[in-house]
Parts: C-alpha cells; sequence; structure tokens
C-alpha cells in the first residue's frame, strides 16, 4: 500500500493518497476551494483557473482540479493574490457571457466583489438560438466553454461524439460537426450535456417553452 502523502493546506495539516489532486486533497480534509469547469463526472481540464491556489515554492499560481499533492507541500487556497486572480477570472467571464442563468458563479462573484461591468467596451458573445429539436435548446450567449458537455458526450460518459469545439480565439463555440442539426448527428438526447451545463446554455426545451410563456 502506497505511503500517504503529508502536506499542509492553509496551515492544516492534509494526510492523502499519492496521486490525490490539491483540490480533492481540500474537499477531503473540508477546506473549500471553488470550481467552475470541474465536475466530479468528467475529466479535470483546468481551463477555468478559478480553483488556482499558491504552492509554497512555485512562481505561478497553481490549478488545483490537476496539480497533485507532493510530500511537504505548503498550499494557501485564500492569499490577496489567489483571491485578486479568481476576481478578474469572473469579472473577464461576466463582460462576454449572459451569467444570469449561473447561480454558482454569481454566487461566486458575490464572494470575491466581481465588478460585473469592469470591462464596459468588450464585446459580447451573443450567438443566436439554435432550437433544432424537441428535446433542448444550444443558448450559446450564455456558454463559458468550461468542456463539460464536449466531456460528458465523449468518452467521459456516452461515448457519442455529437459535439465539440469550433474556431479559434474569442470565436471558439460548441458546435456539431459542419454546424448539423442536432437529430442529423450521432445525438442520441441522452440529456447529459444538459445536466452539467453550469450557465444554461443547454436548457430543456418545455422548461425553456414556459420560460418565453409558450406553455402553460
Amino acid at each position: 500500500m502506497d505511503t500517504p502523502v503529508q502536506l499542509t493546506i492553509d496551515d492544516q495539516a492534509v494526510s492523502a493518497a499519492p496521486g490525490t489532486t490539491i483540490h480533492k486533497a481540500a474537499r477531503a480534509a473540508g477546506i473549500v476551494i471553488p470550481t467552475i469547469c470541474y465536475h466530479d463526472y468528467c475529466t479535470a481540464n483546468a481551463l477555468c483557473r478559478i480553483c488556482v491556489v499558491e504552492v509554497e515554492g512555485s512562481r505561478t499560481l497553481v490549478p488545483a482540479c490537476v496539480a497533485f499533492v507532493a510530500e511537504g507541500m505548503r498550499v494557501r487556497t485564500q492569499t490577496e493574490r489567489v483571491r485578486r486572480a479568481r476576481k478578474n477570472i469572473l469579472e473577464m467571464l461576466a463582460s462576454t457571457v449572459d451569467l444570469s442563468e449561473a447561480p454558482e458563479i454569481l454566487a461566486l462573484m458575490k464572494e470575491y466583489g466581481a465588478d460585473a461591468q469592469r470591462f464596459p467596451g468588450a464585446l459580447k458573445r451573443d450567438p443566436p438560438l439554435v432550437d433544432d429539436n424537441p428535446m433542448y435548446i444550444r443558448d450559446y450567449a450564455k456558454c463559458i466553454l468550461c468542456w463539460r458537455c464536449v466531456q460528458v458526450c465523449a468518452s467521459d460518459a456516452q461515448y457519442t461524439y455529437a459535439i465539440n469545439f469550433e474556431k479559434r480565439g474569442f470565436h471558439t463555440q460548441i458546435s456539431t460537426f459542419f454546424q448539423r442539426p442536432m437529430p442529423l448527428t450521432t445525438c442520441v438526447f441522452c440529456g447529459q450535456c444538459v445536466g452539467v451545463c453550469p450557465t444554461g446554455a443547454l436548457k430543456s426545451r418545455r422548461a425553456w417553452l414556459l420560460e418565453q410563456g409558450m406553455l402553460e
């Protein structure tokens, strides 16, 4: 049996199995490190960087969802540098994406004092809503590109590969291959992508119609 790794997180002694991420070790010890792109049933990808922490001896902030614990490691999760980085990330998200249906992110913005209007000149992501099937709608103006939907549609869960990234830079978005309507893809309408979406970018079509007052 492997010897447990001994480290400290926020001056609290923590013991974790080798190969455990800082995020999971902290959570097991009752220490909360915020996440956005991370999901327990998806492969950690360190896209959003909201989980960054300070590790003694590291020049840069470390993404806790993919960094593994090490013997003697000293981690701090709420330093001024860490909180400033998280605040900046939240403000940049709010400047380009509609977060009105992302309660967890809105709660983080309140916790870190993030100003949604900090970058008033930023370009908003505002692609048209896609309503091409009877099961769910795709409102990519709310998409933060967390990759969860792509992951569960692929090898993390369904092995369907109906959606993926397309384009690059600011114009990157989630789409079907060749932008085909969803019924013409390999989608089996399992709903797992809707279930892991944190922002309402993917939503039950019935729920959306109710919100629009188009159903009673």
